[in-house]
Parts: structure tokens; C-alpha cells; sequence
């Protein structure tokens, strides 16, 4: 069967690196950005389905500015939400499986353990809760989905925490890094590489895909200076000194456990794919 896969926010980080890696597979791949598609148009999604016929959506279109999500909570809604369920209906109308891409946000950091699929959301600020209702519309629309939720995601297309560090370490000698939040750093191309696998299979449901293993944001700078090898001073700070709008869940660790049942293998610890990451940019800053 000839596979017509189409990836909704084709031009974020994640989309970007599944549009490079779906070129190299024997399928036809359509990258979809907003300019292509305005997912709020409920008419305009069924239209553009009806032409293009993908056998697998993989939705990454998003709203994810955490912060100013609090203050434009409809438009929020409207893209993670009314958007999501507008794509699935769309996607069950022409028989295709969906990919849904959440976050870790769908929980409130209050458990001591990793969080598995079969536990309780209960999101604390406007975006989690948005990408939560989109979740909703997706186990009660669709028949053929996957859910991949994922968390601090860095990759080489648009803005990540690992660019800000870099960037920040030229302009400053000293960084304040916040301490108190625990989560799993996430190489956008190592999660690509899973979604490619998890659509080859039948195995539908919720799925928790990072990389191993867990760290701390100033644990997680530390790591970067250490591997770029860039001397700079790093403090640790706590939340409390960094007033944000949202909330942020203090501990957002993921447990692989959809992966182990369904024999699939999990991915490889953050610092490893860290490393990739920077060898991967150096070697292609040297090309430019």
C-alpha cells in the first residue's frame, strides 16, 4: 500500500525533522505548515483532506507559548483543541491513522514517581489543559490514533532551551538556571525516529516518548556548557525567583511504560542524544 503521509506544523522543530527523515523512506510525505492549512477551518481541513487522501496525519500543529497561553485562553483552545478535533475528523473520514502530539503538561508535578500512561492527568495552566481537551476529541473521534506525549523538546529547527543556553553563554558570564523542575530532555530527531516506528504498527493508545533517563533545567545546562565546552558559571536558582505567568509542573519525568508493553524500544539516555545534537549543529554551522 502507498503510504501518503501528512505532517500538520511541518515548520516547527519536530515536524521539520520528521518532514527530513519521512524524504529518505519510500512514501510520499506532504508537509503542511499554517500558511498551507488554517486548522481552525473546520471546512477547509475536510476540503484539503478530501484532495491530498493521507493514509497517516501526524498532527504537530500547536499553540505553545506556555505563557501567554493564560492571557489568549480562547485562541489557545482554538488551535489545541477545536483545531485537533477538526484534523481527526477529518483524518477518520479518509480512513487514516493519527499521531497526536502532547506534552507532559497534561500533569501537575505533584507525584514522586514517573509518570505512566495509565496515570491521572490533572494539568495546572491554560496550555496543558488545551492540549489535554485535544487528547479528548482525538479517544473520542478518532479509531486508529496514537498519542505521543513528550517533553523539552531541542532539535535544529527553531528555538529550544540548548540554543538559548549557547546564546545566552556569549553574552553573559554568569547564568541563573532553575533548579526545582524535574523533567526528560527530548532530541527532536530521536522522537521522530519513534513516531516513524509507533505508524508501522497497529499498537493504538497513549504513549510517553523522551529520551532516558531525567534532569533538572540547571542539570540540563550544566550538561550543554559541559559537552559544547563552553566555561561559563552556572547558578542554580529556584522557581520562585523566576516568575513566570503559568505555572510549570515541578516534577514532569516520563515513564516509557506503553513502550516496554508494546516491545517497542524505548530511546536513548538525554545526554547521549545531547551530544548528537551538538555534533550534528557543529557539523552543520561548518557547512554554512
Amino acid at each position: 500500500m502507498h503510504e501518503v503521509i501528512l505532517v500538520t506544523g511541518s515548520s516547527g522543530q519536530l515536524g521539520y525533522d520528521l518532514v527530513r527523515l519521512l524524504k529518505k523512506e519510500e512514501v510520499q510525505v506532504i508537509p503542511c505548515s499554517h500558511e498551507t492549512l488554517d486548522i481552525t477551518n473546520s471546512e477547509d481541513v475536510k476540503e484539503y483532506f478530501e484532495q491530498v487522501i493521507p493514509t497517516v496525519v501526524i498532527h504537530c500543529a500547536a499553540y505553545t507559548n506556555v505563557d501567554l497561553s493564560e492571557s489568549d485562553i480562547d485562541y489557545t483552545y482554538k488551535v489545541n483543541a477545536i483545531g485537533t478535533r477538526n484534523v481527526t475528523v477529518a483524518a477518520e473520514s479518509v480512513g487514516a491513522k493519527i499521531v497526536y502530539l502532547s506534552t507532559d503538561y497534561v500533569f501537575d508535578g505533584e507525584s514522586d514517581v514517573p509518570y505512566n500512561e495509565f496515570m491521572p492527568t490533572s494539568p495546572l495552566g491554560i496550555y496543558g489543559q488545551s492540549k489535554l481537551a485535544g487528547e479528548n476529541f482525538i479517544t473520542s473521534l478518532a479509531t486508529k490514533y496514537f498519542i505521543v506525549r513528550t517533553s523539552w523538546i531541542f532539535g535544529s529547527n527553531g528555538n529550544n532551551f540548548v540554543q538559548t543556553m549557547l546564546k545566552l553563554s556569549k553574552e553573559k558570564d554568569t547564568l541563573n538556571v532553575v533548579n526545582d523542575q524535574r523533567g526528560c530532555p527530548t532530541y527532536s530527531i530521536d522522537l521522530a525516529n519513534c513516531i516513524l516506528n509507533l505508524i508501522k504498527t497497529d499498537y493504538y493508545g497513549i504513549y510517553h516518548v523522551s529520551n532516558s533517563g531525567s534532569c533538572t533545567w540547571f542539570e540540563f545546562a550544566v550538561a550543554i556548557f559541559e559537552e559544547a565546552r563552553v566555561e561559563i558559571r552556572v547558578n542554580p536558582v529556584s522557581t520562585e525567583e523566576f516568575p513566570r505567568l503559568a505555572t510549570r509542573p515541578s516534577y514532569s519525568v516520563l515513564d516509557h511504560m506503553a513502550l516496554r508493553l508494546n516491545g517497542m524500544p524505548e530511546m536513548r539516555h538525554w545526554r547521549e542524544a545531547l551530544r548528537s545534537y551538538l555534533k550534528a549543529s557543529k557539523s552543520l554551522e561548518e557547512k554554512v
